[in-house]
This record gives C-alpha cells, structure tokens and sequence, in this order.
C-alpha cells in the first residue's frame, strides 16, 4: 500500500456550550462598593486627624520622647516599688482569671452551640441565638467588664462576668460553625435508625468535634488572657494588668513596666509553644 507523501489533515470543531458572562455592574459592583468606603473612611480621617491633635503638640519631641520610653522599657528595666515575687504572683492572678472564664465560657458555649446548630435545631431558635450572639460579640470585652462593675462594683467579680460573657459569645459561634461541618449524611443515618439526639451528640457530633474543641479553646483561653490584663487595669480586677497601669500612671516608671512586658511576652511565648503542640496532636 503506496502512503500519500502529504497527508492532509482537516481540523474538526469540537462544539462548545454556552457561555455564562457576568454583567460588568454586578461583577464590580462589590469592588465599587469597597473603593467608595475606602474613599469616604479616608476622608473622615483626615477631616477629624488634625482636630485631635493639640496646638501645643510638636512631633519631633514627641518622637524623642517615645523613643526613650522605648529605650528605657526594654533596655534598661528593673524593679523600684514593688518586688518580683509580687509580679510573679499578679501574672499568676491574670492567668487564673483567664482559665477560670475560659473554662465557665466553654461549658456555656457547648450547650448554646447544640441549641443553635442547624444539623438539630429549627430555624427560629438557630437565628434568634446566633443574633444574640453577634450582638454580644459586637461590643469589646472591657466594655462588658465596666457594664457589670456597675452591678457587681469594681474588681475581680465583674471581671470574670465581662470576660465570660464574651468568651460564651465566640465559643458559640466557633463550635456551632464546627458542628454544621458534619457530614448531614451521617446525622440523617442515625435519625433513621431512630437514635436520640442525645445519643447522636454522644456518638458523632462530640467525637468529630473534640479536635476544632480544643484549639478554639485553647485560642480563646490566649484572648482572654490578653483580656484579663486590659481588664486588670480598667476595671480593678487585679493582676499584672494592675500592676502595669500603676507603674505607668501613678508611678511613671517604665523600668518597672519593662520588667511586667518581659514576663507577658514570656508567658505569651510559652502559650505559642503549647498552641503548636496542641495542633500537631490534634491533627495527626
């Protein structure tokens, strides 16, 4: 069989289907929207700026000023009016305070997750408890410690109502989010074979959720800690935060408030290490 020197080829249009274009206007409408608040919070910003600055204010000095503070904070720190052992035992206090509301804030939030997640509530109650929810979340956590000092006074009390009445709020919502990433196959499975929601927590949503429990836990056990020490100082609840506002406003000694930093960033990286610890376990 005698093949042709020059083969031709004839090419084939292979069909393709509709194509599905999106409107300009609807595609940017939402870039747009960013730009035009952008645009409007830049210039409120530069409206106000120069009318919270002082006629007195020179920059130069104050950059100098700050500058030493910063010198003598982490440079040069030491203790004159109070003693290591006492800081020590005001970090201790912080850090009570944070385990205490983290611990309350997550026994709370478990049950308030199952009442609001839709694999097991009606839609009326996931709403209404969500809604609260981002209602209590939408107002800092210092704020609710100073709300509650007025009932229960100033101190550690309305401490620890302020900062568990936030930890509940974004607890709930971090567990609730992960209890809706379960498979609704499996929790259907169990309804029909005529389970219990009580033994369908038991057997799929807790196991599943041990892990995602745990690291937002753990998460908010460092906010409230950081919290512990804002509250510490605006509400008089005691600590290191305590002590940090009286060596920087009564005292004015950054030496002091240098030797209090380094020992939160000490903690600080301490609960670095075991958040990636607890991460390694949970994910192996």
């Amino acid at each position: 069989m005698i093949k042709p020197e020059n083969q031709v080829s004839i090419p084939t249009r292979i069909p393709a289907g509709p194509r599905l274009s999106i409107p300009l206007r609807f595609r940017d409408r939402r870039r747009v929207t960013i730009l035009l608040t952008l645009i409007v919070l830049a210039y409120v910003t530069l409206i106000t700026l120069p009318t919270m600055i002082p006629n007195h204010f020179k920059l130069g000095a104050a950059l100098v000023s700050f500058t030493e503070n910063i010198k003598i904070m982490f440079l040069q720190p030491h203790l004159a009016n109070t003693t290591f052992v006492t800081l020590l035992s005001a970090l201790g206090q912080s850090i009570l305070l944070a385990f205490l509301t983290t611990l309350i804030g997550s026994a709370i939030a478990f049950f308030f997750a199952l009442a609001s997640t839709r694999r097991l509530a009606p839609t009326y109650l996931v709403l209404g408890i969500q809604s609260f929810m981002a209602v209590i979340r939408a107002i800092p956590t210092v704020l609710w410690a100073l709300i509650y000092s007025v009932v229960f006074g100033l101190g550690a009390n309305a401490a620890v109502v302020g900062i568990t009445f936030h930890s509940v709020a974004y607890l709930t919502k971090v567990y609730a989010d992960s209890m809706d990433e379960l498979s609704p196959g499996i929790i259907e499975t169990m309804q029909a074979m005529g389970l219990k929601k009580s033994a369908i927590i038991r057997q799929a949503i807790i196991p599943y959720l041990i892990p995602s429990y745990l690291s937002w836990t753990f998460i908010r056990f460092e906010i409230n800690f950081a919290d512990a020490i804002a509250v510490g100082a605006a509400a008089g609840a005691g600590g290191i935060g305590y002590q940090l506002f009286m060596s920087s406003s009564f005292y004015f000694n950054f030496h002091e408030v240098g030797v209090m930093v380094y020992m939160i960033l000490a903690f600080a990286l301490v609960l670095e290490i075991i958040s990636y610890r607890l991460r390694s376990v949970t994910h192996q």
